[in-house]
């Protein structure tokens, strides 16, 4: 059950981080669509923000794997 458990947290958790980093991604070609002159600034951001949305799947990942080896606990 715990493998089960396992999958769909990481599943659930690619698909959140697909999403997010899509939603980043929109507002970044929307925002330089409309003001071309902040463009710099604004792939900086990207650049910040991608990162920090692809850490929750890693982190859900990690943790699925330690409910599969029975790591923690």
């Amino acid at each position: 059950m715990a493998q089960l458990a396992a999958g769909i947290a990481a599943g659930l958790a690619a698909i959140g981080g697909g999403i997010a980093v899509a939603i980043i991604v929109k507002g970044v070609l929307e925002g330089v669509s409309r003001q071309p002159e902040l463009r710099g600034t604004l792939q900086t951001l990207m650049f910040i923000g991608i990162p920090l949305a692809e850490a929750v799947p890693i982190i859900a990942i990690a943790i699925s794997f330690m409910l599969v080896f029975g790591i923690g606990g």
